[in-house]
């Protein structure tokens, strides 16, 4: 069986699955009973600055039937007063020395601020410390939260002002509202961080309810932007986590990132992992489908580990990171063709209208008899479609760019193949290209000299 413990700046947990600070962990009570289904580890609740939370905090998104692909919600930080949950951090930790216990916390930016309430903290037990600077409302309004994430000097002066004072492992929870996440990043490691982690929500309006006009959640007739998370947010968080772990500074540094946005499955969990992710925290689908989702979560990522012969998290931690790369160092050479498997098509055509209209003109319909049907002639709208029967799309592989499109809207598994092919061009990056003929990447007549000369058509 694989070893799911790990061990995080310092953070011992017997799996790398942590309540990511959220509703999820807003009491003693709760965390207790997340820790006897078996999860590795939570970060408490954000405590710090008084707040007042409003009523109908969530706003849920639906697609194709599927509920809370994502969420957005206007709730703040805990409202439960300070010393409530001091006491009650102490007593999961020496209820639960195993697992791990790490506090979230947001002040004022002020040094005496945080040397308060961090002293709190250590006098509790706890494992470790992340700094929120990523809640994007309420907070932010006050200069918390996102107004300090998205700062870098602030960044790195409020993190020192902690790590200048306390013995526990810091954690800085980054914001991904922001152009670049690394600027933060780096923020974080000058102010001595000892780990990072993202994303935290993103900013939302999650919709308009066209029957009541109100912008949803309604709080009394208003709405505001709130934080947006969920399964919907995935790709998000997989490409920010993927700009820091190929950053020059970050690698130097050597600090772990806790890994979180849209993990709802253990598939979702294992991608977060081999991109480079130390420790992985879950919130919006325990928000879902309740604590019980551990098991779902441990189960499906350790028989996975067996069947790759990974023995440890840390043999699954960045194999894939070697794979990240930029677009100027992807090969222009390479050359793959969409193949649609007969025997799995059911003849719905979504590929042809995909290509059809979008993109490169490369699927015929095909009758029984063999008789192309004219690409701009649909049979669902004639007489035609009885007399030759429903036709079959077919790839024509010599004029198909590899888009990929036709094998994205196709509704059956593995129905369309993108299979690789010789291209009889070059293997060249862009930035090679660039270098060697600069006149190819300036202007379009060397450009089509080029595509000429290496047999590149475009129709």
């Amino acid at each position: 069986m694989a070893d799911l413990s790990i061990n995080f700046a310092g953070i011992r947990a017997p799996n790398p699955f942590w309540l990511a600070s959220a509703p999820p962990t807003n009491s003693g009570a709760q965390i207790h009973r997340a820790f006897e289904y078996g999860w590795g580890g939570a970060v408490w609740k954000t405590i710090g600055a008084p707040v007042l939370n409003i009523s109908n905090r969530y706003g849920g998104l639906t697609l194709g039937g599927q509920r809370l692909q994502a969420i957005n919600n206007v709730e703040l930080i805990s409202d439960r007063p300070l010393d409530v949950n001091l006491r009650e951090i102490a007593e999961v930790k020496r209820l639960w020395p195993d697992r791990a216990v790490i506090v979230s916390a947001m002040v004022d930016a002020d040094p005496q601020a945080w040397k308060d309430i961090v002293m709190m903290i250590e006098d509790t037990g706890a494992d470790g410390i992340e700094l929120n600077y990523g809640c994007p409302q309420g907070m932010s309004e006050r200069g918390m939260g996102a107004a300090v994430g998205q700062v870098p000097e602030m960044c790195e002066l409020n993190t020192y002002w902690v790590t200048s004072v306390t013995r526990l492992p810091v954690i800085v929870k980054l914001t991904p509202n922001i152009t670049r996440i690394t600027d933060p990043a780096h923020a974080a490691l000058a102010g001595g961080a000892h780990a990072l982690s993202l994303i935290n929500t993103i900013n939302s309006i999650m919709k308009v309810d066209l029957d009541t006009l109100q912008i949803t959640p309604s709080i009394g007739g208003r709405g505001t932007h709130g934080g947006y998370a969920g399964p919907a947010v995935k790709p998000i968080a997989l490409n920010m986590l993927s700009e820091l772990v190929t950053d020059p500074q970050v690698i130097r540094s050597g600090v772990p990132i806790s890994g979180m946005g849209g993990i709802q499955t253990w598939r979702d969990a294992a991608e977060f992992l081999l991109l480079g992710a130390g420790s992985l925290q879950v919130c919006t689908a325990v928000m879902h489908y309740g604590y019980r989702l551990i098991d779902d979560l441990t189960d499906g990522l350790s028989r996975w580990m067996d069947d790759h012969g990974f023995q440890t998290i840390a043999d699954v931690t960045g194999r894939a990171v070697p794979q990240v790369s930029t677009f100027g160092q992807l090969d222009l050479g390479y050359q793959a063709v969409a193949r649609i498997n007969p025997d799995k098509c059911i003849q719905c055509n979504l590929c042809y209208a995909a290509c059809n209209d979008t993109a490169h003109q490369c699927i015929d319909l095909v009758a029984p008899d063999g008789v192309r049907v004219n690409p701009g002639f649909d049979p669902r709208a004639s007489g035609k479609e009885v007399a030759l029967g429903r036709p079959t799309p077919q790839v024509r592989e010599s004029d198909c760019v590899g888009c990929a499109l036709c094998a994205n809207v196709c509704p059956v598994d593995d129905c369309i193949e993108m299979v690789s092919v010789p291209s009889g061009r070059p293997h060249v990056t862009w930035d090679e290209l660039t270098a060697q003929r600069p006149a190819v990447t300036q202007t379009w007549p060397a450009m089509e000299t080029y595509r000429e000369e290496t047999g590149i058509e475009i129709h």
